[in-house]
């Protein structure tokens, strides 16, 4: 992803329109460890701790953050993400069976390697029917369809644990909004 030239008046550094890394890419690390965790251990488990090293634009927003959220037990996810800054955008989920590598712009990858600790390395590629969004959209058709207001592929509690998370790392980073005081914080 290439930076994006400082405009204070972009969406992108603006704090009234929810601008900063976190809340513009951030999401996808968040949301990316969650279903690692919740696919390989059954579940989510508890935060322990949670360490945040933020750079803040002029507008006040966060241009960069380095996140790591430790679940205890050596069990820990790690990220960065920069709104003025050049990053491959890879995922890597390291274990001690071996790595699955996701390429560049991981959140809309077609394409995984498996790299295990010992035999041959796997490539698997899955391309989009569409361009990805194809899945929400006919969930929330299928949704919509049969009267639920709440979809069991990612329930209401799945997103408000996220938000959860990002209301913790904005306060740790010293990022405010002027919307905050407006809206009960999930944290």
């Amino acid at each position: 992803m290439l930076p994006r030239a400082l405009r204070p008046d972009s969406r992108i550094f603006s704090p009234a329109l929810a601008g900063g890394a976190l809340l513009d890419i951030g999401i996808y690390n968040l949301t990316a460890t969650r279903w690692v965790l919740q696919h390989a251990l059954g579940e989510v488990p508890p935060l322990v701790d949670l360490a945040v090293k933020a750079r803040l634009a002029p507008t006040g927003v966060d241009a960069g953050l380095a996140v790591t959220l430790d679940f205890g037990d050596g069990l820990t996810s790690q990220f960065q993400c920069a709104i003025d800054t050049f990053a491959p955008n890879t995922m890597h989920i390291l274990g001690g069976a071996g790595a699955i590598v996701l390429p560049e712009t991981f959140w809309e990858a077609t394409r995984a390697q498996w790299l295990p600790a010992r035999g041959t390395p796997e490539t698997i590629e899955r391309r989009f029917e569409i361009n990805g969004f194809e899945y929400e959209i006919r969930e929330a058709m299928r949704c919509a369809r049969a009267g639920e207001i709440e979809s069991p592929v990612v329930p209401h509690a799945e997103t408000l644990a996220v938000l959860g998370w990002m209301d913790r790392i904005r306060a740790l980073a010293g990022v405010r909004s002027p919307f905050d005081d407006a809206f009960p914080t999930s944290a």
